[in-house]
């Protein structure tokens, strides 16, 4: 029954966040300087008359009061409907699903990066704690976490074309389409976001490692003789492994929302550059399901961890039962 509770609160806690989600998406696009019937007419403001953009704004339902327009679109979104695009008239969903691929291959590669260099780093660190080698990795853990992506993103593009001549491809070939090409094109901007998650996974490992590392069952180990390595690989990380794996679920879920500049910047097509496409253009319904969209990932994913933090260690679960 407890975990039962725990699942029913943590739903309710994501459906309350995704509520609040919606609506400050809506209400935010609608204050936002510029005039979507303008947008949508194809000329600037002063080029239409009045009476054209009235008949605009009906065709939008831009002319009713914002508590009906919000009913409105949070009944279609019920009803997995979100909407058509006023800049590509094409469904938002079927938008999303085009640009999707791309995102979900530079969270999956920023994270294998993350993973793969993170956690080796945080064990050698414990591992060899107060050494010049635990004193580099930590200065490189601070600088990954203090350093924003898209920043890091525009070092490596000003690199790239100043050392390689490189240039941004005019076409990003999907995954299935040309695996190799796919990687080779996405791999720069995984890496620009996989950073951060690479030195934020080091740290919480060399943090967790040292706690362990001191516990008796370690000496214990030790005093058997045990070389130094299974002492930390089979004694050490497998009892500390637990807090990193949640903190790679949490980071796998926030990616999605962290990589809006990035993409821009990179020029990738995925869901990122389409919210910054859909807000500069006060496109409405795209704007509006992206951000639900993305904050949905975001939901589930910490909801997902949760609960697998929850039957993995009942204590939380009680917690949060209370």
């Amino acid at each position: 029954m407890a975990m039962i509770d725990y699942l029913v609160r943590r739903l309710l806690t994501g459906l309350a966040t995704l509520l609040g989600v919606a609506v400050i998406a809506f209400f935010l696009m609608r204050v936002l300087p510029g005039d979507a019937a303008v947008m949508l007419s194809g000329a600037g403001a002063g080029a239409v008359s009045e009476q054209e953009l009235a008949g605009v704004r009906a065709k939008m339902g831009l002319d009713q009061p914002l508590p009906v327009q919000f009913v409105a679109w949070a009944g279609d979104v019920l009803s997995f409907n979100l909407g058509t695009s006023l800049r590509t008239g094409q469904p938002v969903a079927a938008d999303i699903a085009r640009r999707f691929p791309y995102t979900l291959q530079i969270v999956v590669m920023a994270m294998v990066i993350a993973v793969a260099l993170g956690i080796p780093a945080g064990l050698v660190s414990a591992a060899r704690s107060g050494s010049w080698t635990d004193q580099c990795l930590r200065a490189l853990s601070i600088g990954g976490l203090a350093a924003p992506s898209f920043w890091v993103g525009l070092l490596l593009i000003l690199g790239l074309v100043h050392f390689f001549q490189w240039s941004a491809p005019l076409f990003w070939e999907p995954f299935w389409v040309s695996p190799w090409q796919s990687i080779t094109q996405l791999f720069w901007p995984a890496l620009a976001v996989g950073l951060r998650q690479l030195a934020l996974i080091a740290r919480m490992t060399r943090s967790i490692m040292l706690e362990v590392l001191g516990e008796d069952y370690i000496r214990t180990a030790r005093a058997k003789g045990l070389s130094e390595r299974a002492v930390v690989l089979h004694h050490g990380l497998r009892n500390g492994l637990l807090p990193v794996v949640t903190l790679i679920g949490f980071e796998v879920s926030a990616l999605f929302g962290g990589l809006i500049i990035t993409e821009a910047v990179f020029n990738v097509p995925g869901l990122g550059q389409y919210v910054v496409t859909s807000i500069l253009n006060r496109d409405y319904p795209a704007a509006q399901g992206i951000v639900l969209i993305l904050a949905s990932i975001v939901v589930l994913g910490n909801l997902g961890v949760d609960l697998l933090y929850g039957w993995l260690d009942p204590r939380t679960r009680h917690q949060g039962a209370k």
